[in-house]
């Protein structure tokens, strides 16, 4: 599903088979492997989804950036929040989301599908998304006031009332197929940022250390 290539950026194999597309999850080893006209956010830990249309330079606040120029990488930096990056296989549209806590909560993942669909159309069925590496749930333990905020996606437990372990991938997937998007067409399974400190940054892990990582999305032109 995910491999790492000669430049230590992490590839998803579904979003590998576009030709018409570019993308990639950028490791420690990666630095800015990213090389041509750049669109970004100040991330905020939000559900505002921007459109980039041709821009370049940090577009504002936000945590998702959607497109439909050719040309143009759509950038989201992490560091144990997780990179999410769509592609529509029939209109040729991308974005990319950044969803922390917070955005999972506020169900930024499902507001990209909606964006997407909104500003052109797309439709859930069409769309490949691709979860990134993150902080996974065996890492990543919270109290419960967090916990609490993910009952509406892991309705079968019961310990969300107390500290727990939340798996962000399994949350963002779930909204995923609330949204419409097909099971087959969500690629998840990344490497956790934190269990592999050679290869990751993470703020979980070590918060003085932790610098971002850049992952990325865009249509070729």
């Amino acid at each position: 599903m995910f491999y790492r290539d000669a430049r230590h950026v992490y590839r998803a194999g579904r979003l590998e088979c576009l030709s018409w597309l570019e993308h990639g999850f950028g490791t420690r080893h990666a630095g800015a492997w990213v090389d041509g006209a750049v669109a970004s956010l100040r991330q905020v830990h939000s559900d505002r989804c921007v459109y980039a249309g041709g821009r370049t330079g940090c577009l504002g606040e936000g945590d998702a950036l959607i497109s439909d120029r050719p040309g143009q990488w759509l950038v989201i930096r992490t560091a144990d929040c997780l990179p999410v990056l769509f592609a529509d296989q029939r209109l040729k549209a991308v974005a990319a989301a950044h969803a922390g806590w917070r955005g999972t909560v506020r169900q930024i993942a499902a507001r990209t599908v909606e964006a997407l669909g909104t500003r052109f159309g797309s439709r859930p069925e069409d769309l490949v998304v691709a979860i990134g590496p993150g902080i996974c749930a065996a890492c990543y333990s919270v109290g419960p006031e967090v916990a609490r905020q993910f009952e509406p996606w892991f309705p079968e437990r019961i310990d969300l009332e107390h500290s727990a372990r939340i798996d962000l991938a399994e949350a963002n997937r779930r909204q995923l197929l609330a949204a419409g998007v097909p099971e087959g067409n969500i690629v998840a399974g990344a490497p956790c940022t934190a269990c592999r400190p050679e290869e990751f940054f993470s703020h979980r892990r070590n918060p003085a250390k932790a610098s971002r990582m850049v992952s990325a999305i865009g249509i070729r032109a």
